[in-house]
């Protein structure tokens, strides 16, 4: 039996290490969005969303660092000024730096999200000094498998678990005194792609598996259920994409999902029905 075991974890190390030379690899474009869901949450209206990622990629393995934004029509958000000095002008963009690897299906990575609210772009500082001076920005991890590494590029489905490390992400005990949340989100998805048509469809469940105010649960719940349709048009230097997308948050019903307060109206993270339409540019 030892021999057996022995002699698969070569053949997994064999395939997974054939064919390793590696090229250059790059992932550019923006997608314009008429609402900027983020797991089964309303963040904001009518957005740009621009991305840029670079890397290495091989026959079983890729490694990517970028970067991603949103820019939101809703983020703009003007006070007067009534002489107190109370007054401001605020621009709320969403800046996001991402890195991941993947081999034979199996991927790890961070994502580190800031916006841009005048606070600290790496709110990596301790909980009581998160609680005392605030600040939005959150780095989490991750890591997720996808088995179309076995079925091929037409159908696959895949999971990812998340969980936030660093940043404003605090739950506070009934003594009111705070910790960390350790928020987290996992997520199991399918998709299926007719490549004759350029069609891909998609589902995906979403949830939250303890308290936390990032995904506005206070203990287990199901955060995002979600139907994706997208086509694609491939041209000679660039793809065009348009999608649709219908979500349900079956938390989102008398909770208060402040994410991030860029549509200036807390009432839209309640909503428990959303929907998008994006028209995608990709280079």
């Amino acid at each position: 039996m030892k021999k057996v075991l022995v002699m698969a974890a070569a053949l997994v190390a064999a395939v997974c290490s054939a064919k390793a030379e590696v090229e250059f690899a790059y992932d550019a474009g923006a997608e314009l969005v008429s609402s900027y869901i983020w797991r089964g949450q309303y963040n904001g209206g009518l957005s740009l969303q621009p991305d840029l990622e670079i890397g290495y990629d091989g026959s079983y393995s890729s490694l990517r660092i970028g970067a991603w934004g949103n820019i939101g029509a809703s983020d703009w958000m003007f006070k007067k000024d009534q002489g107190d000095g109370t007054g401001y002008t605020k621009f709320m963009p969403e800046i996001d730096i991402v890195g991941s690897f993947t081999a034979c299906g199996l991927s790890v990575g961070f994502n580190h999200y800031y916006y841009c609210d005048g606070t600290s772009f790496f709110n990596w500082k301790s909980v009581a000094d998160i609680d005392a001076e605030g600040g939005t920005s959150t780095t989490e991890v991750w890591a997720g498998y996808n088995f179309n590494h076995f079925f091929g590029s037409k159908a696959g489905a895949y999971i990812n678990w998340y969980t936030t490390v660093a940043g404003g992400d605090l739950v506070y005990d009934e003594a009111g005194d705070p910790k960390r949340a350790w928020s987290s989100y996992l997520e199991i998805g399918y998709e299926y792609c007719f490549e004759d048509a350029g069609v891909t469809l998609g589902a995906q469940v979403g949830m939250s598996p303890w308290k936390s105010d990032l995904y506005g649960n206070d203990k287990f719940a199901v955060t995002n259920v979600s139907l994706k349709i997208n086509k694609d048009w491939e041209f000679e230097h660039m793809t065009l994409s348009l999608f649709g997308q219908g979500t349900v948050n079956p938390n989102g019903i008398d909770k208060t999902n402040v994410f991030v307060n860029a549509a200036g109206d807390d009432k839209l993270y309640q909503q428990k029905l959303n929907g998008v339409i994006g028209l995608g540019f990709w280079f």
